[in-house]
């Protein structure tokens, strides 16, 4: 069985590889769930649906997030109304929101409703929330202004510049049922190529999580986000420079080093593997650019292998 931890796009794209590689029953999914956010009453859940929407072969690649074919018309109704309409919510997309946020109100867990919808897209495998405790990455930007993630990164285009980052609520929060189980049992634990601070960060930041993936160092690998310097897509070095993170596969190795054994990197950082196997992490060097589901296979397929031990003859 395989455990990973996953945030968005970057992460949805690497597990569609990830289950050429492995059957879909045998991986668990954990999901951040700092980016949730409630809009026109509903809860929306970014990552957690950019996963279904890609493992269900729907996502629409070109924007990297939502469906492919998406219509706004609902959204420009709502524009009418003078209603904010910046988070562009699809026709089609609604409808998981509407059923999450009934389910919800019905007293299901996050869990249980991710569950239904992961079973209605026929995924296989096992998607979890990082906690049914709501958990929001908040993010205070120059001037002193705290804005929600959503606000940041999409209102905003992520052009204030952080100041610091923060998750409320996480320090009350629990982990969701089966995560913790998951990942002391898991073969081997997968930390996907998301956002250190603002993917990854808040499922560590939920209490008994780190701890776990500390216990099972040995077997943890990471798939750096950064190539050459600069994140392959997303706002990383706007999140991770300002908090003291060199913005490079080294950095990423630092952050991780406490609870991760290996880290994958780039062909274009190959030069820098003596540096990060400096932090007590082993590198491993390979093609990261995720332009096929068949690249990310083989990127699957040489992370398992740095952290299974193969049988002995």
């Amino acid at each position: 069985m395989l455990a990973s931890l996953a945030g968005g796009v970057g992460a949805a794209r690497f597990l569609a590889g990830l289950v050429q590689t492995v059957p879909p029953e045998e991986l668990v999914v954990v999901g951040n769930t700092g980016d949730d956010d409630e809009f026109h009453g509903l809860l929306v859940c970014p990552d957690l649906d950019s996963v279904t929407y890609t493992l269900g072969g729907a996502s629409n690649r070109e924007l990297g997030w939502g469906l492919e074919g998406e219509t706004f018309a609902c959204l420009d109704a709502l524009d009418r109304y003078g209603e904010d309409t910046w988070f562009r919510l699809g026709d089609r997309d609604l409808a998981t929101h509407l059923f999450r946020t009934r389910r919800l109100r019905e007293g299901a867990s996050l869990t249980a409703v991710t569950a239904e919808i992961a079973a209605a897209w026929q995924l296989g495998l096992r998607l979890l929330p990082m906690s049914d405790d709501p958990v929001r990455t908040r993010i205070t930007v120059d001037g002193g202004r705290e804005l929600r993630m959503q606000e940041w990164f999409v209102r905003e285009r992520s052009q204030p510049p952080v100041v610091s980052v923060r998750f409320d609520g996480a320090d009350v929060a629990r982990p969701a049922p089966g995560v913790l189980e998951a990942l002391a049992a898991a073969d081997a634990i997968v930390l996907c190529p998301s956002n250190p601070v603002i993917s990854i960060g808040p499922i560590l930041a939920v209490p008994g999580i780190r701890e776990a993936l500390v216990a099972r160092r040995e077997r943890v690998v990471g798939i750096s986000p950064i190539v050459g310097g600069a994140p392959v897509r997303g706002p990383a070095d706007r999140l991770m420079g300002p908090l003291g993170i060199e913005v490079s596969c080294v950095g990423v190795a630092r952050a991780y080093a406490p609870f991760c054994s290996v880290l994958v990197i780039d062909a274009l950082d190959e030069s820098r593997a003596s540096e990060v196997e400096a932090t007590g992490v082993r590198a491993v060097v390979a093609d990261t650019m995720m332009r096929t589901p068949e690249i990310a296979a083989a990127i699957a397929r040489d992370a398992l292998d740095a952290v299974i031990p193969c049988p002995a003859p």
